[in-house]
């Protein structure tokens, strides 16, 4: 075969930028909740870089997810995707985030599944618990009288609560005790709740796991519930930033560009 060479003064076409990943959150009154935000986005970019990484919020904090997507067109970015910083199913991911999508020609975008349960999620829930003194029971006795609750922000809609109930399941499997899922809002047990229900079977060892990214009003009121050991948010431990990344990859796989409120990722 006759090789022909390169016309002299082309260039290779550089190759297109990837899909921008856009972290959605939900916002919060409490100046710490962006600045964790922000510090989880330079865990993201330091895992990948190159990958353009954006903040859009639901509501309550700047910038919101309209005026990011907005952004990100007026730069020339071809497409994005959203990837919820979220746990669950509950309106703000099945509804709030592929309206925004929607909304947001002529920029393409995905909108991935929440961070939901995953290995990854329980890396970062057990590594909490364990820095905040949690111990594995030393025998059989301690174990019987041990549990965790999983403390999280509740929502009405089932499925949410389904993907809680999914991650104490996995969490339970991991630490070898009970994990009884709890709620700020929105839906029962509340914490106080679930560690009366748990001390009426005997098992009065109980800590709580925070199942929130941030700092909030909401971790702060299951925190002031907790009878003894609990844990801080999420945040920026380092599986959550890998969760972030898997969540967009398994997006780019999956989910069709928006045209209209989108179906999800599936988990």
């Amino acid at each position: 075969m006759t090789a022909y060479p390169t016309h002299p003064g082309t260039r290779p076409r550089p190759a297109a930028p990837p899909p921008a990943l856009v972290v959605v959150a939900h916002g919060s009154r409490d100046p710490r909740a962006l600045a964790t935000a922000l510090r989880l986005l330079e865990g993201v970019r330091a895992l990948r870089p190159g990958l353009p990484v954006r903040l859009g919020h639901i509501e309550l904090n700047a910038p919101l997810l309209p005026d990011t997507l907005d952004g990100l067109a007026a730069s020339g970015a071809g497409s994005a995707v959203l990837v919820p910083l979220l746990f669950g199913r509950g309106h703000h991911v099945t509804r709030d985030i592929p309206d925004a999508a929607a909304a947001a020609a002529p920029l393409p975008t995905r909108v991935a599944a929440p961070l939901g349960a995953h290995p990854l999620l329980v890396d970062a829930l057990h590594a909490r618990l364990t820095e905040a003194g949690w111990q594995a029971p030393r025998d059989a006795g301690e174990r019987g009288r041990s549990a965790v609750v999983l403390a999280a922000a509740g929502s009405r809609a089932p499925a949410s609560r389904a993907d809680t109930e999914r991650i104490a399941a996995l969490l339970a499997a991991r630490l070898g005790v009970p994990v009884v899922p709890a709620y700020a809002s929105a839906a029962a047990p509340t914490v106080p709740e679930a560690v009366r229900a748990l001390a009426a079977r005997g098992r009065d060892r109980v800590a709580v796991a925070s199942c929130f990214t941030a700092p909030g009003r909401f971790a702060t009121e299951c925190a002031d519930a907790a009878p003894g050991t609990v844990s801080a948010p999420l945040g920026t431990h380092p599986a959550m930033a890998r969760l972030l990344l898997h969540r967009y990859d398994q997006a780019l796989r999956t989910a069709a560009p928006v045209a209209g409120p989108a179906a999800l990722a599936t988990a």
